[in-house]
């Protein structure tokens, strides 16, 4: 269960996970050892997963950002298992979902350009079989973030002070 001074620790991170424990520390009204004994805890509990840079998609030449509907036929559990790994060996999908209504699964691609886009959609229909495949392209990107929303976080009542 989480608290309030975790919840503070979350926050921070998602803005800028390069701050010094000290600094988020100070932030949350923690010393550094009981800060960094709770951010251990919450990447041990599997409550951060990781702590990565993000980039500029125009700086890296990854400009162009399609949405991949696709549809299937095939719902086994062993064509799943065969499309995930297909999926997994494509770098240009960085977001792959399974979802409920007409689409069986979305993907976020990003490319340089539509001519990268091309090659992508070949690969990917040369690693799997699937019934229909519908690309939109988005013209801009007007948010963007890798933060997610913490007022869902049910808090532990009896815990939230700042001791450690």
């Amino acid at each position: 269960m989480l608290d309030r001074t975790d919840k503070k620790i979350l926050g921070i991170l998602q803005e800028d996970c390069t701050l010094p424990v000290a600094e988020i520390g100070r932030k949350v009204g923690l010393s550094t050892t009981p800060c960094w004994r709770r951010i251990q805890r919450l990447e041990e509990e599997g409550v951060i997963t990781r702590r990565v840079a993000v980039l500029d998609p125009a700086k890296v030449n990854a400009k162009v950002t399609a949405f991949v509907a696709i549809t299937t036929n095939q719902h086994t559990e062993d064509w799943l298992e065969r499309f995930a790994k297909a999926i997994k060996e494509l770098p240009e999908v960085v977001e792959f979902y399974r979802m409920a209504g007409s689409v069986d699964y979305l993907l976020r691609v990003v490319v340089a350009d539509i001519e990268a886009y091309d090659i992508f959609y070949k690969k990917l229909i040369s690693k799997i079989e699937v019934a229909d495949v519908s690309t939109t392209f988005a013209m801009e990107r007007i948010k963007s973030t890798t933060e997610l929303p913490l007022s869902f976080i049910a808090l532990d009542k009896d815990k939230g002070r700042a001791s450690g």
